[in-house]
């Protein structure tokens, strides 16, 4: 079953059989362990599936797997061991904003080809790199399709933000701020918080003060459910809960019911959209791993399968790899996948965003309307 899914993934995706002598070796930083690990394994899971595909079609890729912890000194070394010591000719890589930042700024020193599946901190492509290619959409769209969203569905004048000090947490609320006083919308509420903390009460109590019409959140997943559950303990309940992707576009937020149901986030990918072997992707990642496949699955395959493809081209030579991903147009899982610069980013893809609604625990794509699924639970239904 799981086989012939990946035959019509690969016919799907237009792969045309390539024959190579010898396996093209790249290399892979991850959040394998740490606290970002159960998203790191989506990132995995997604690899591991276009690894096989690859294989099908005549590429054979040598992996080399690095873990990051989630810290960005260790995914600095790592990406110092992948270029010099492992010789690997590009690097698929990392998950987090704040390891990202420093790879990148690495793989530009090593001249490394370096595509980056899913960290959104606006900086990561904005620092003219050449080596650098980012698949996923950046902070400012996740703000931009939620608000869209929010502002189309109901009429709020007012919002609360709410972010984690992270790379990612802050870039999230800045562009949640600047897209929402674009829109006219007051900001009354704007605070970064910890990561990690064990209790975020007291500053939930200030942002449910503040009475905004809808909330906006940056956080990973560990902090989006203990968010969520303390808001519904002190009685937060706007027109709408915003989630900027991460952890609330995330299985295991999706399970907490009395707590998930009626969020709204931001994603990259879903099962429901038309792109070229979506729903097969999905029926394949579900019966492998026994859980929906999320969008960091979905940008994580597309990054190994383009730039696996690019070194091939290549013939392992990084600079030829890099030159490929530069000139590539791709027909991906993700949609049309092309490195432009543009708005003052640098080797940037326009990727086009969704937003999803948890619905009894289930994913419901309900933005943009032509790609809806379903209709969205609008204002916020009340905590189960």
């Amino acid at each position: 079953m799981v086989r012939a899914s990946f035959l019509a993934v690969a016919a799907a995706l237009g792969f045309a059989a390539a024959a190579t002598a010898a396996p093209v070796k790249l290399g892979v930083i991850n959040s394998l362990t740490g606290p970002e690990a159960p998203i790191g394994e989506d990132i995995s899971n997604g690899i591991k599936l276009a690894l096989e595909d690859l294989k099908k079609k005549g590429i054979d890729v040598q992996v080399v797997w690095e873990d990051d912890t989630g810290k960005p000194q260790v995914g600095i070394s790592a990406m110092e061991k992948l270029a010099t010591r492992d010789n690997v000719t590009g690097v698929v890589g990392a998950y987090t904003s704040a390891v990202t930042s420093v790879v990148a700024k690495s793989a530009e020193r090593l001249k490394i080809p370096l595509v980056n599946p899913v960290a959104s901190k606006e900086e990561i492509t904005r620092q003219g790199y050449k080596h650098v290619f980012r698949v996923s959409a950046t902070t400012n769209d996740y703000a931009g399709v939620l608000l869209d969203m929010a502002t189309s569905f109901g009429q709020p004048k007012t919002i609360g933000i709410l972010n984690e000090n992270t790379d990612f947490g802050v870039s999230g609320g800045r562009s949640a701020e600047e897209i929402a006083q674009k829109k006219g919308l007051k900001v009354v509420f704007h605070e970064g918080y910890s990561k990690g903390s064990p209790d975020y009460r007291s500053t939930l109590v200030n942002l449910k003060n503040a009475n905004p019409d809808i909330v906006f959140m940056v956080s990973y997943v560990a902090d989006a459910i203990l968010l969520m559950r303390q808001s519904r303990e002190i009685g937060l309940s706007p027109q709408a809960f915003l989630g900027a992707g991460a952890g609330f576009s995330n299985a295991q937020f999706a399970k907490e019911g009395a707590v998930s149901h009626g969020i709204f986030s931001s994603t990259q990918w879903t099962s429901a959209v038309s792109w070229p072997g979506t729903k097969e992707f999905a029926k394949v990642y579900e019966e492998r791993y026994h859980k929906p496949a999320s969008y960091h699955a979905a940008t994580a395959y597309t990054a190994m399968w383009i730039l696996a493809q690019a070194a091939a081209q290549g013939n392992g030579d990084r600079e030829k790899t890099r030159e490929a991903l530069d000139s590539g147009s791709w027909e991906t899982l993700d949609g049309t996948v092309k490195f432009a610069d543009y708005d003052g980013y640098t080797n940037q893809n326009k990727h086009q965003m969704l937003v999803e609604q948890i619905q009894n625990g289930k994913f419901v794509t309900v933005w943009p309307k032509d790609l809806a699924t379903g209709k969205p639970l609008w204002p916020f239904p009340g905590w189960k």
